[in-house]
């Protein structure tokens, strides 16, 4: 006798699964495709003619590097390999990109999965789902280059010795495992700038730094549906995040991050068995969505709605 979805027990979502060796083949395949899209883009951006096939690079690219956090994080959770010391070797390289470290977004995130619904919760990358929706606020977000800027500062903090965790309590080993990350980070940036000393500054240019205006919005994109208008102050997943059923691409692009309810039940779960459990999300969770475009044109009715409002009242402060 087969139970339907919308009488099964949602504590069904919250089922701890480990990865096995098909899940952890699952991954390697994921990790492989992203990174022959990846050669692609650098081989078209590199083309010496044709310019859109540049640009096409350039995007490719940049599309890549937001992916490869989004790979990052299922590493985070130890959720894709059998082995956990797999999980930072492969994690580390991902963030190298837009210089996120493994062992830093390790920490903040799981923080911020035990503190979800409440005044503790912080995100590593610092978007805060619970402010008002403006537009002013989402152009902000998606152009949020300071990070890097940020990132650049954790490096020289890390080189100096006067790195510390601000965001609550660290063991003394992942403090560790954070400065030296940090460290590592200086390589790629002097390796560029000795391609650009050395007269290969196109090299760094079409394969790193133009790919960044990409990479960056991109990844805001990714990350934003997770808690926005959803019930912030609520410690209850199935009312304080966001699931997408999406397509297959969303599905593989962001990595299963449109299964963000899903995730949240059971962060340990290996990202791909997670659509085995969306009916049961859809049948108990507060915030689904269909698709995509459908959650960015709620996202845009509610920043225009916003703006009528704060316009209405600034007119009736006017008066």
């Amino acid at each position: 006798m087969t139970t339907d979805a919308s009488t099964a027990p949602p504590q069904d979502l919250f089922r701890r699964t480990k990865v096995n060796a098909a899940d952890e083949r699952t991954f390697l395949f994921k990790l492989l495709v992203a990174c022959l899209i990846w050669a692609l883009g650098v081989a078209l951006a590199l083309l010496p003619v044709l310019w859109p096939l540049r640009v096409l690079g350039v995007i490719l690219i940049g599309a890549m590097y937001a992916h490869w956090l989004e790979l990052q994080h299922q590493c985070l959770h130890h959720s894709a390999f059998r082995r956990a010391r797999w999980h930072r070797i492969a994690g580390f390289p991902l963030g190298i990109p837009l210089l996120v470290s493994y062992s830093h977004y390790r920490v903040r995130h799981l923080q911020h999965h035990r503190y979800l619904g409440t005044d503790q919760d912080s995100e590593f990358f610092g978007f805060d789902s619970r402010q008002p929706v403006t537009w002013a606020g989402l152009v902000r977000e998606a152009l949020a280059f300071g990070r890097l800027g940020g990132a650049v500062a954790d490096i020289v903090r890390a080189w100096t010795g006067s790195w510390t965790y601000e965001a609550g309590q660290i063991a003394p080993a992942r403090e560790r495992e954070v400065v030296a990350e940090y460290r590592l980070f200086a390589l790629p940036i002097l390796t560029a700038a000795a391609l650009v000393a050395l007269d290969q500054g196109a090299l760094v240019l079409w394969v790193w730094l133009l790919p960044l205006l990409v990479a960056v919005p991109l990844h805001f994109l990714v990350e934003l549906p997770e808690h926005i208008m959803c019930d912030n102050t609520s410690t209850d997943v199935l009312r304080n995040t966001r699931s997408i059923t999406g397509s297959w691409f969303s599905t593989w692009y962001t990595n299963g991050n449109n299964l963000h309810i899903e995730h949240h039940a059971a962060m340990v779960v290996p990202i791909n068995r997670l659509r085995q459990r969306h009916d049961l999300t859809l049948a108990h969770a507060k915030h689904t969505c269909p698709s995509y475009p459908q959650f960015f044109r709620a996202i845009a009715q509610e920043a225009a709605a916003n703006r009528r409002t704060a316009r209405a009242r600034a007119g009736a402060r006017a008066e």
